[in-house]
């Protein structure tokens, strides 16, 4: 993963503490606004959040989970759902708001449904890069195995036993093939999430009301393990070297008290109302949605649900839909606290 990536949107948020736009009553600050205890609000929700990210995302390691198990894949069924509803019920509303409230005033783009577009233009961006590089991989293996055929053509017809050989290589590359299109979907995968973790972790972190902050703080425990599992899963399918899980693992983990810690920062110059903030948050979260939805859809569902394994039989497919729909109706539960 391109740490400069992840750096720059951890730190794109600080860039936009612009002026403020809408105005708000003394008597609503003065009633709802109470530093000190939110602090402590805050502080909770940072260990609170990061131990819940962390179970997440181990559950589907740990467990020690066979990739073809009918465990794994209601797991995988059931984040699925969790993705595709944090996409629809959470990331895409939450654009959708930013980019039509009323602070912004007069918007460039009118009643044009800007935050759609942007999440539709994202789901196709992911496509093509994903068409794009599994296209250079395939290639990469086509030229790979004409170089094999040319070099050790005269030994297959004299050693059957190295012909065996060959023909297993040929097996790994289409493993290697499938391995490979599995830690691509990790990766957007985490950069889907961390776009969309960084903004909520600024958004409590800027937050004064102790109202607010300590009803988010379960919702967004349960969110990022949900979405952890999610994450998990998908690791465990790429089977990544230590090293790396354990940096995914540490950058989804932190994301959001990350954020918190930022939010907190900035508060003093930070306007969640400024037209900066507005625009910026709800292009973020319309992008995020779109990679969300795609691979919800695409990568979880459209994989797993057309395998012959699950197409051969009723108690799988009804097992399929069952953790789905679970996923998407907790999912679901959570946006009415958040």
């Amino acid at each position: 993963m391109n740490l400069k990536l992840v750096f720059i949107l951890l730190l794109l948020p600080i860039i936009i503490s612009a002026e403020c736009t809408c105005e708000k009553s003394n008597n609503y600050q003065e009633s709802n606004h109470n530093k000190s205890l939110a602090l402590k609000f805050k502080l909770i929700a940072i260990v609170a959040i990061l131990g819940a990210s962390v179970l997440g995302v181990c559950l589907p390691l740990v467990g020690r989970f066979q990739p073809e198990s009918n465990l794994f894949l209601a797991i995988k069924f059931f984040a699925a759902g969790v993705i595709l509803a944090t996409g629809f019920v959470h990331v895409l509303p939450d654009a959708n708001e930013s980019l039509d409230n009323p602070c912004l005033g007069d918007k460039g783009w009118g009643d044009f449904p800007l935050g759609n577009a942007v999440a539709m233009l994202a789901a196709v961006f992911v496509m093509i890069v994903e068409i794009l590089i599994t296209s250079w991989f395939s290639n990469k293996k086509v030229v790979h195995e004409g170089d094999l055929e040319k070099n050790d053509g005269h030994i297959h017809s004299t050693h059957t036993s190295h012909g065996h050989a060959h023909g297993s290589n040929i097996l790994d590359s289409g493993s290697s093939e499938v391995l490979f299109r599995h830690r691509v979907i990790s990766y957007v995968l985490e950069v889907g999430i961390i776009i969309h973790s960084v903004i909520i972790g600024i958004s409590l972190g800027v937050s004064c009301r102790p109202k607010m902050i300590k009803p988010l703080i379960i919702a967004l425990s349960f969110h990022q393990m949900f979405e952890g599992m999610g994450l998990g899963s998908c690791i465990t399918e790429a089977q990544f070297k230590l090293k790396r899980i354990a940096t995914m693992l540490i950058f989804f983990s932190l994301t959001t008290p990350i954020g918190i810690v930022i939010g907190f920062g900035i508060s003093k110059i930070y306007d969640e109302n400024s037209r900066k903030a507005l625009i910026v948050q709800g292009l973020l979260n319309a992008a995020s949605a779109g990679i969300l939805i795609y691979m919800a859809l695409v990568d979880f569902l459209a994989m797993d649900i057309m395998k012959s394994k699950v197409q051969e039989s009723v108690k799988l497919k009804i097992l399929a839909f069952i953790s789905l729909l679970s996923g998407i109706g907790g999912m679901s539960l959570l946006a009415l606290w958040t």
